[in-house]
């Protein structure tokens, strides 16, 4: 989530330091204990540092404070800021990874337990990369510490505080009083400073005459002016305190303060990026690719290097991408045959598959609310399947909603929204319902594979239910090779455990989703290395998915605005794969299938570079 801060005075300042102090401590002192037992200086060593990491990341990422349900208590005072995005902050972020690694230096990993090992490596591995991206114009080091890819332009249509400050205080800020009420009120305030830090940035990147493509400019300006034409009373920002504030019964005039707030400081530094905005795109082409930024080849490759946790050339992930395309292919159009769909392409079978009667929901609010309906039905089949897939026996509470009206048109087609680990939110699988047509019924049991059950929704649970197992600094960090690699290997689980068994239209629908995820490696490094223009990407997708041009040209776009993201999924998938083959061999008639799968969750999220460590780790424990 690209946002900033409000300004704190030095009181506040003076106890959130003071309570970090105490709550570090009590973190320390916690896992110390546990290392104590096994008389380990060095893990001890360890767990202190995590522990100290993980309230300095806080601090530069309040926003994961109040994600995570943590922003109460020592921390409260960072309930009123949201992430800052300056450039200036880009150096603390630099400087936080560097004192990082001066630590962690200083930990004789020989001596560690195998599980700190992991740890130590893992660490190391993010704050590395985070150092490596500080020399390029468009790379932020914090992208090193999450999953959410690399993002070159500080506003498109899925980026910036427009797109993700009022969903996130509606969804996320919690109010339970009104000191929460007052802290709501100051993060609308630093979202009127975070648009001003964006408009610098924009200006700076226009400089060297870096934008976005025009393209994704037109989308995005359309977004930031569509938002500023919206009344403040109507405005989401607004009603959402006034709704909360009411249902409690808060005595104050919130509407009118938060009305002013919005009127007076956010709309004005809207205007100023949309001028600013304009100025620095209205040169922009169509040029997708990233490539013709500075250093951009070395960009993209970083990119990559985020993306997948692997040093995978360009040109090697296009060519796993073509060859696993084609394999997959084969495997629909025997099926497709097997339903009579003889007639033309993959590619176009599945697009008349997606037109039939049968396949659609009605396109208005009573078939968006059966559409949602489906979907918690395929959650409460897939948990009958989870204990031959799992022994960790998580709840993984699980809501599914509909992609925020006012966010859809730049939003991903499916995503999902962690629980906190107070157990107040749970886990959210989003889907996008602009138009209900961008999800045939067939495809909608993957989808739910991999947003929900056993794909992020289980990989998340694991963290949040068992946090007291795992250091803080692990819930603070994600690496997007691991998380979709693990969403892609779960849609595989629930079909080699029967759940499509008798639905051969929704085996299609994984196979489809597998496949596209293979397209994505092609398209991704076709557009950022190999000079392919958005409209043969865009044709690519459509011709071999079968999916429809509108959703493949949003998908498409996303690749443009967050490069070397998308080669993630297949790339970490094929990775566990490769490690569940090696566990198999290793182990023979010893192997259990849901043993190696809680391994993997267990680890809490490593880079693929790392997951090998883990496996040799579970084999030899067998």
């Amino acid at each position: 989530m690209n946002t900033t801060h409000a300004r704190i005075d030095r009181r506040e300042m003076l106890a959130l330091t003071l309570g970090v102090a105490v709550a570090t401590s009590a973190r320390i002192a916690g896992a110390a204990g546990v290392a104590g037992k096994a008389g380990d200086a060095q893990s001890k060593r360890l767990a202190a540092m995590l522990a100290d990491f993980a309230e300095q990341i806080l601090r530069l990422r309040p926003e994961a404070a109040t994600s995570l349900g943590l922003d109460h208590g020592a921390r409260r005072a960072l309930k009123s800021r949201l992430n800052d995005v300056s450039s200036a902050n880009d150096q603390r972020w630099v400087a936080q990874a560097r004192s990082m690694l001066t630590h962690l230096h200083t930990i004789d990993a020989a001596k560690l337990a195998p599980l700190d090992r992991l740890r130590l490596e893992t660490v190391k591995y993010a704050a590395t990369a985070a150092t490596e991206g500080a020399r390029f114009l468009c790379g932020r080091p914090v992208a090193a510490f999450t999953d959410n890819g690399v993002a070159p332009f500080p506003v498109t249509q899925q980026d910036g505080a427009v797109t993700s400050v009022p969903e996130f205080l509606d969804s996320q800020h919690q109010i339970a009083d009104a000191g929460d009420a007052e802290a709501y009120l100051a993060r609308v305030a630093a979202f009127a400073h975070i648009l001003d830090q964006e408009s610098e940035r924009i200006a700076a990147q226009a400089a060297h005459g870096v934008a976005p493509p025009s393209f994704i400019a037109i989308n995005a300006l359309g977004q930031l002016t569509q938002y500023r034409h919206t009344p403040a009373a109507q405005q989401k920002l607004v009603f959402s305190l006034v709704t909360r504030a009411r249902a409690l019964g808060l005595a104050g005039d919130w509407e009118g303060r938060v009305t002013e707030l919005v009127q007076h400081q956010v709309y004005p530094a809207l205007d100023r990026q949309i001028a600013a905005f304009a100025r620095a795109t209205e040169r922009s082409t169509d040029d997708a690719g990233v490539d013709r930024l500075p250093d951009g080849e070395g960009f993209y490759r970083w990119a990559l290097k985020l993306g997948t946790t692997t040093d995978m050339s360009p040109q090697e992930i296009h060519a796993v991408g073509l060859e696993q395309n084609k394999a997959i292919k084969s495997r629909m159009d025997a099926i497709l045959r097997t339903q009579g769909m003889t007639q033309g392409s993959v590619g176009e079978r599945l697009l008349a598959l997606n037109s039939r009667p049968e396949q659609l929901f009605a396109d208005d609010d009573a078939g968006r609310a059966q559409l949602i309906d489906y979907c918690n039905d395929r959650i409460a089949a897939i948990r009958t399947l989870m204990p031959q897939f799992s022994h960790l026996q998580l709840k993984a509470a699980l809501r599914v909603k509909r992609v925020p009206a006012d966010i859809q048109d730049g939003a991903p087609l499916g995503y999902m929204n962690g629980a906190s680990i107070d157990g107040v939110r749970p886990a959210t699988y989003y889907i996008n319902l602009k138009s209900t047509h961008l999800w045939p019924k067939y495809q909608i049991p993957t989808l739910t594979a991999h947003e929900g059950l056993p794909g992020h929704a289980w990989q998340g649970a694991f963290l949040t239910e068992h946090s007291n197992e795992i250091p803080l600094m692990f819930q603070l960090m994600g690496f997007n090779a691991y998380i979709e690699g693990w969403a892609l290997y779960a849609e595989q689980s629930v079909d080699e455990l029967g759940f499509y068994a008798n639905d051969p239209f929704g085996q299609v629908g994984y196979l489809q989703a597998q496949q596209f995820r293979a397209c994505r490696l092609v398209v991704d490094t076709g557009l950022h290395a190999l000079k392919w223009p958005r409209g043969k990407a865009i044709r690519f997708l459509v011709e071999e998915t079968g999916r429809g041009r509108d959703a493949m040209t949003s998908e498409t776009d996303r690749y443009c605005a967050s490069p070397g993201q998308a080669c993630g999924y297949k790339t970490g998938h094929n990775e566990m794969l490769r490690q569940r083959s090696r566990a198999q061999t290793a182990l023979g008639a010893r192997f259990d299938l849901a043993g190696f799968n809680d391994a993997v969750v267990r680890t809490g999220g490593v880079p693929l570079a790392v997951l090998g460590t883990a496996i040799d780790q579970y084999i030899a424990g067998v």
